[in-house]
């Protein structure tokens, strides 16, 4: 197999292209997840630790930049930041990211070289899911397309998560690619010992997916289980037009039609609408006359993202929340957005940015709420995630273990414009549907809304950039799943176990290559 310089990239450039084509987006064929790996592996397995770092990095910085290309919407568009200057925060987070997959290049060559393919077949998973879990929190945390997110419309095969998380998924995913690179690599990699119990263990995964996924159908089919019926709304309201002033009534009126229509076709006791679909403050009573008339008259709830403040003597604080507004004149204590956004909603380090204040300046200045009591609406228990909090597994997990029935995501992904971010947006909040057994319904500006069951099935989802409106009869389950039980133990677990192996193979390098996986390079 060529070594040089050129075969390096190559492997660097597939393996990232095939990540990138496997995740949601305008293609999003999901097999190639499986495989994405393997160029990157063929690498690994002889190259220096220079050039495993140099892998590494690259690899992470193209599969970044091809999957965060619409950040530069975001803040050039919407955010009216200069292009150089958007662009400069485009690389740079890429490249941020890409020190994990660096890592990655270069832990899993020292297991490679280190230890024999019966232990690196389970090793080199625990390495990857350990280090997506640290980007899910270091610095605030970014966890943005991990690999299981790949198979989010293949609920069949995501059934693993309410045991696991969406970690358990991606774990499988590595071990699949480590079981075709150690065939393809033949040697002494295919010896029964290394291929029969990893071939084992993605059956049984399999198998326990497949039994799972046709328990919580037929569950979802008894008559005996609580329902209630729900209605989203989507507005399809342009982030350049939402906070105008002479918009505003006209946002609410395009509300209310489109959720009097929801009562066209059936009797919703709650009504959806996205994030900030309220783009002012509902306590000031400006513009709530006919949404208190709209709920009186039909005898329901909507359940909205708005903007709040709170006057604590002097002191005022804002929040990005989402509030119940019930019959009459009924505004309830809102949620208040818990993970905030940096740069977005909040600056991380204020006072600290010196000459580049100006380029901060215009952030919001939200203050963060907590997971506490969820929102009731007569047999609805909510649990609320807002926009970017769908994509913290832990969020929903602490709301179903507060007693959440239904999980209900709002989002205004309209930031985002014509991109795959939407889509990747979907496909991590369908994994908290399956991770804690709960209905998610999730109501986006302008799109993708849509009913997840709480087997992952999405009932219906809604185009982008149109305005739409659904009901749907959803299911309230009780029972508190494995992962919701345990919290997220196992990506923490498999970090320690992978880097405590690490430890004990530099601490005894008279061990190194014997019997390993791969042979040392020349």
């Amino acid at each position: 197999m060529p070594r040089g310089p050129a075969a390096l990239f190559a492997s660097c450039l597939a393996t990232s292209i095939l990540l990138a084509v496997a995740f949601p987006g305008d293609i999003g064929w999901w097999p190639l997840v499986f495989v994405a790996l393997v160029p990157l592996f063929f690498v690994l397995r002889f190259c220096s630790v220079r050039a495993a770092l140099l892998c590494g990095f690259t690899s992470g910085l193209l599969l970044y930049l091809m999957l965060l290309y619409w950040i530069f919407i975001v803040l050039a568009r919407y955010g009216g930041l200069p292009w150089f200057v958007s662009t400069a925060g485009v690389f740079f987070l890429a490249l941020y990211m890409s020190c994990y997959f660096a890592a990655f290049a270069v832990l899993t060559r020292y297991l490679f070289l280190s230890l024999p393919a019966t232990l690196v077949l389970w090793l080199v998973p625990a390495l990857w899911v350990g280090l997506d879990w640290c980007r899910g929190w270091l610095l605030s945390g970014f966890p943005w397309m991990d690999l299981g997110y790949a198979l989010y419309e293949v609920p069949l095969l995501i059934q693993v998560a309410d045991i696991g998380g969406h970690h358990l998924v991606s774990y499988c995913i590595v071990i699949v690619n480590l079981w075709f690179f150690f065939l393809f690599l033949g040697k002494g990699c295919r010896r029964p010992a290394v291929l029969v119990p990893g071939l084992a263990f993605l059956l049984a995964v399999l198998c326990y997916s497949g039994l799972r996924y046709s328990q919580v159908r037929e569950y979802l089919q008894d008559a005996a289980v609580s329902r209630a019926v729900v209605g989203i709304v989507q507005g399809n309201i342009e982030q350049d037009q939402k906070w105008a002033e002479a918009n505003l009534q006209g946002t609410v009126d395009r509300y209310l039609r489109l959720s009097e229509q929801l009562f066209d076709e059936s009797a919703p006791e709650l009504v959806v609408w996205p994030e900030t679909a309220l783009p002012f403050y509902p306590q000031k009573g400006r513009f709530m006359a006919p949404i208190h008339a709209f709920t009186a008259a039909y005898k329901t709830h909507i359940l909205t993202g708005a903007p709040w403040y709170s006057v604590n003597g002097a002191a005022v604080s804002y929040c990005n929340g989402a509030v119940s507004i019930g019959p009459g004149r009924l505004l309830e204590q809102p949620y208040c957005k818990t993970h905030l956004v940096p740069f977005g909603e909040y600056v991380p380090l204020d006072g600290f940015w010196g000459l580049l204040g100006p380029l901060v300046e215009s952030v919001g200045n939200f203050t963060p709420g907590r997971i506490g009591e969820p929102l009731r609406n007569g047999q609805l228990r909510s649990g609320i995630l807002i926009c970017f909090e769908s994509v913290f597994p832990d969020l929903a997990r602490l709301w179903v273990d507060s007693g959440a029935n239904i999980l209900f995501n709002l989002t205004n992904d309209a930031w985002y414009g014509k991109s795959s971010a939407p889509y990747q947006s979907l496909a991590m909040a369908v994994f908290r549907a399956v991770e804690t057994r709960r209905s998610l319904v999730r109501s986006a500006n302008t799109g993708i809304s849509a009913f997840v069951d709480p087997s992952g099935e999405i009932r219906s989802r809604s185009a982008l950039f149109v305005a739409w409106r659904e009901s749907a009869g959803l299911v309230l389950l009780e029972g508190r799943s494995l992962w919701v039980r345990f919290g997220y133990g196992f990506a923490p677990l498999c970090l320690l176990v992978s880097m405590a192996f690490v430890f004990w193979t530099f601490l005894n390098e008279n061990s190194f290559g014997q019997g390993a996986a791969c042979r040392r390079p020349d």
